[in-house]
């Protein structure tokens, strides 16, 4: 029988996770932002969901959120028609970027030196960060609001999507190369650099196309309406997550299901692989982020699977090692609880 899944939930938003996103892994560990349409993004330790801080300073729904590949800095797109890059390290609000209309998508370049935008204006803007003062380049060409920005191919192009179409820009001539068009709208988008693989999501289906031509490798039929996906580093799975509340995780290769089960109490709007690819991250509709292992049982973060003794008929079960909480400590609450489950209820993480 396979171990349950425990996840760990990461409270403190109050309004739904619409966006979320891992930087690269650092001498500190990796880290993950989240946007809310409370207009207040969180920062948090990757591993474990542990709260680092909030960025202050929006007067609106918070869109879209990244972080630099060194996690040193932070970009927000949002509805008071602003775009911001914050010092991640300090909180410190470091530039606001004024748009005229609401900003869906920030990404820095790999250099951290660019960041680009967009939004409901139709129009890519790419900033130079070290001259902040100078008028931003502008790409035109979509038909509706760019929900979903990317640079690719070490920032030679960009990615963006807007309601049924995604479309290929060469970012030196700031022209269009190809495009795609959906029979219906396109929820998200992901760019994995390794491979150039582009992840689609319209309707149920999880789409995967090459990033430098467009053209499909493969795609995959979800049993609910998916709002995002996310392929693991290693390509070996994806996790799907949508309106039906419940994540689904498949083998790449085969597109066999391996998993799936519901933990969040409304729709999911972003799901997301951590950098070395033992954990994913969900944002949903009702407010909360939670972390999933990729391989349940194995020790990592804040999961700790303890095996039964060898004359036990009680199957082995994740147990969470908070660093506050003693193995003695542990041992006498799970013995005078005398249950035979560990936990009583989803262990938090709190903001």
């Amino acid at each position: 029988m396979a171990l349950r899944q425990t996840p760990l939930t990461c409270s403190g938003h109050t309004r739904p996770v619409v966006d979320l996103a891992f930087s690269g892994i650092t001498p500190y560990g990796y880290f993950l932002i989240s946007a809310c349409k409370d207009g207040k993004p969180m920062l948090r330790q990757g591993d474990t969901g542990d709260w680092i801080g909030t960025f202050l300073g929006h007067k609106g729904a918070v869109w879209g959120a990244t972080l630099n590949k060194d996690a040193t800095k932070a970009a927000t797109a949002a509805a008071d028609f602003t775009a911001k890059v914050w010092d991640a390290v300090s909180g410190d609000e470091l530039m606001t970027l004024a748009h005229k209309h609401i900003v869906k998508t920030v990404d820095f370049t790999q250099d951290s030196n660019y960041l680009l935008t967009g939004g409901q204006d139709k129009l890519l803007r790419i900033y130079d960060l070290n001259k902040p003062e100078a008028e931003p380049k502008e790409i035109s060409g979509h038909t509706s609001g760019i929900k979903k920005a990317l640079w690719c191919s070490e920032d030679k192009q960009i990615l963006s999507a807007d309601d049924k179409t995604v479309r290929l820009w060469d970012q030196a001539t700031m022209t269009e190369v190809k495009s795609l068009n959906f029979n219906m709208s396109v929820s998200s988008m992901e760019y994995i650099p390794e491979g150039e693989i582009l992840v689609i999501t319209y309707g149920r289906s999880i789409a995967f196309h090459s990033a430098i031509s467009l053209d499909p490798i493969k795609s995959f039929e979800a049993p609910a309406t998916i709002n995002s996906a996310s392929l693991h580093p290693e390509k070996e799975f994806l996790v799907a997550g949508g309106e039906d509340f419940k994540l689904y995780k498949y083998d790449y290769n085969s597109g066999e299901e391996l998993e799936s089960y519901k933990g969040h109490f409304g729709p999911i709007h972003c799901v997301r692989f951590s950098p070395d690819g033992e954990l994913y991250a969900s944002g949903s509709e009702d407010g909360t982020l939670r972390l999933w292992q990729t391989v349940v049982g194995k020790t990592y973060g804040l999961w700790k699977c303890v095996l039964p003794e060898e004359d036990s008929s009680e199957l082995a079960k994740p147990k969470i090692n908070f660093p506050e909480t003693t193995e003695e400590e542990l041992a006498e609450e799970i013995a005078s609880e005398n249950s035979d489950s560990i936990y009583s209820s989803t262990p938090e993480v709190k903001a």
